[in-house]
């Protein structure tokens, strides 16, 4: 343990959401879902379903909170919610239901949790992909899903969101108007499926119908984005030129990409098209140049020439209450083995490892609160968001790399 800081408490149990505030959620949501003109098709979800169920969404923006809301009216839910989601409010997201997790961490107490609430008959939320999308396509299911479905022995529901990326990409946070959003709630596995389907079966299924491509949506609905600004943030996750090869020299500014290595720049349509402003367009669909980057860190990783190493500075959240930054740079290394931080604090040294076996995948943020591009690692009682320094990494290829690292292994 870093530190003589409380901790927060996971182990109290969450609250059953206070009837009182389950309006305060709807007058929260709808008027976000009435303005982006959000549909949920309902069609594949029995009429003579009722709690207590689990619900498993996608996750793409913050709106993804709100319509589901409206997919689940009137019914109260509990809601699994990062740490950082707690910061100034814990009273209030526990008196809302929220259950408290550490990202891409393997927590029995989450699962005593969320067993718990179980118990109160209502809905029980979970975002499996744990993370914001980064490019509006499907993240990876961990493994240990289709156990947690068997456990929770109740019927299981999928809601799949269409949309809340291109309002509101990772890379570029904050709404761009779009309208209409779609969404599709279904029943996926009864109770009695739940427990008679083998888990590979149950993960199978699951991994079957979380899939979805936000910008493909986009194109076939012909929903523009008119936005003049709507490229900006894009090499976030394309940092890697599909011209020349070379990484951490893509930049973006209006509806223009550009790397400042060769000089080469695309313009993204109100379509969500990219298109070469001189020369072959080597990508025009935006995930197509985010899976060749990753094709490109999956054979770094195989022919073991991937590895990273950075001064990082360290913020640290013990708590809901804030974060502490650390007085003294820490250093960073991630690499086959998984991930390494060293760092002092009040004098005293400190190593702590992430293996690769124990990490499918990881936390990263963009500009996070405009301090920076960092990763977040957490451990049962803190979580620790780390600031590389410099301007030569891309946190989103820590993150690609980290699934495949860990895919590698899994593959043996």
């Amino acid at each position: 343990m870093i530190g003589n800081f409380k901790r927060f408490d996971m182990v109290r149990r969450p609250n059953r959401q206070w009837r009182i505030l389950t309006p305060v959620t709807w007058l929260l949501s709808f008027p976000k879902a009435i303005k982006h003109n959000a549909g949920v098709d309902k069609t594949q979800m029995p009429k003579n379903l009722k709690p207590p169920f689990f619900l498993l969404c996608n996750h793409n923006s913050f709106m993804d909170f709100m319509i589901m809301t409206k997919a689940i009216f009137p019914r109260r839910a509990n809601y699994v919610v990062a740490i950082d989601g707690f910061i100034g409010i814990e009273w209030l997201l526990r008196a809302v239901g929220g259950v408290c997790n550490r990202k891409f961490t393997r927590s029995v107490t989450l699962v005593r949790n969320m067993l718990h609430v179980r118990k109160n008959g209502d809905i029980v939320v979970l975002f499996p992909e744990a993370r914001y999308s980064l490019c509006g396509t499907n993240s990876i299911l961990p493994a240990s899903l289709g156990k947690m479905v068997r456990k929770m022995n109740v019927p299981v529901v999928v809601l799949i969101m269409h949309g809340h990326h291109i309002n509101s990409p990772f890379w570029n946070v904050g709404s761009r108007g779009i309208r209409p959003v779609k969404s599709e709630m279904k029943l996926l596995l009864t109770k009695d499926e739940t427990q008679s389907l083998p888990v590979d079966e149950i993960n199978s299924r699951l991994a079957d119908v979380f899939v979805y491509d936000d910008f493909s949506w986009q194109k076939e609905n012909k929903v523009r984005v008119k936005s003049k600004r709507r490229a900006e943030g894009l090499h976030n996750i394309l940092y890697q030129c599909a011209s020349c090869g070379v990484e951490y020299k893509m930049m973006s500014s209006g509806s223009t990409l550009q790397c400042e290595h060769c000089g080469k720049t695309w313009e993204m349509s109100e379509l969500g098209e990219l298109r070469a402003s001189d020369g072959e367009t080597e990508f025009s669909h935006i995930p197509s140049w985010y899976e060749w980057e990753r094709s490109n860190v999956r054979s770094e990783v195989a022919e073991g020439t991937y590895s990273f190493a950075k001064p990082v500075r360290i913020e640290s959240l013990p708590n809901a209450k804030g974060f502490i930054t650390f007085p003294v740079h820490g250093h960073l290394t991630h690499n086959h083995d998984g991930f390494t931080l060293t760092g002092a604090l009040d004098g005293e040294s400190f190593t702590i490892f992430w293996s690769s076996p124990s990490m499918y995948s990881c936390h990263i943020e963009y500009d996070y609160k405009g301090r920076g591009d960092c990763v977040d690692l957490s451990t049962a009682d803190d979580t620790f968001y780390l600031y590389p320094q410099g301007n030569d990494f891309a946190v989103t290829k820590i993150a690609l790399a980290t699934e495949e690292i860990h895919t590698l292994g899994a593959r043996g």
